[in-house]
């Protein structure tokens, strides 16, 4: 498991906002794995460091093209098919309280719906394609793209603080 320094992380959590703090954790947790995700380092996160890693590209991959473009640049067994959604539902849900615990089930339910699009359309999604057959997929794929929507007006404002104080809680 990658450890981090605790006095550092919480100085970094007081200086960054939400998104800035999970990019340097999650930046701190590939880089001791040199760099990137592969088969062979995958057991050197954690579950925890997993599920933080797999909001990461779940918040940058919708915020600049979708839950399309996080599926098609290859984020979608990682993401969707590991054990990611359960761990919002149920142990990131269960550590919340209140409103904070509804919303991360409701991104659960988010996830799952995307998953299932996911399984339904798998095969355009991914094909080898033009940056125009990429692009026609966004049409083509409505509800996927409305998903991708969804994250952004109604869950990532209000999730990522909520997703930056599950990480400092378990530094």
């Amino acid at each position: 498991m990658t450890q981090l320094n605790p006095q550092q992380v919480t100085e970094k959590y007081n200086e960054l906002d939400g998104a800035s703090f999970i990019r340097w954790v999650t930046d701190a947790y590939l880089q001791s794995i040199g760099g990137s995700l592969t088969e062979s380092n995958m057991e050197e996160l954690s579950s925890e460091q997993h599920a933080f890693l797999c909001y990461r590209y779940v918040m940058d991959e919708v915020m600049e093209g979708g839950f399309i473009q996080l599926i098609v640049n290859g984020y979608a067994p990682y993401v969707l098919e590991g054990p990611f959604p359960y761990v919002v539902k149920r142990e990131w849900g269960t550590a919340a309280s209140g409103t904070d615990a509804k919303l991360l089930k409701d991104f659960s339910k988010l996830i799952y719906e995307v998953k299932k699009e996911f399984h339904k359309h798998q095969q355009e999604l991914l094909a080898d394609m033009s940056e125009e057959e990429f692009m026609a997929l966004y049409e083509q794929l409505e509800h996927l793209n409305e998903l991708g929507d969804d994250f952004l007006d109604d869950y990532q404002e209000k999730l990522t603080p909520i997703v930056a104080q599950l990480i400092l809680r378990t530094i």
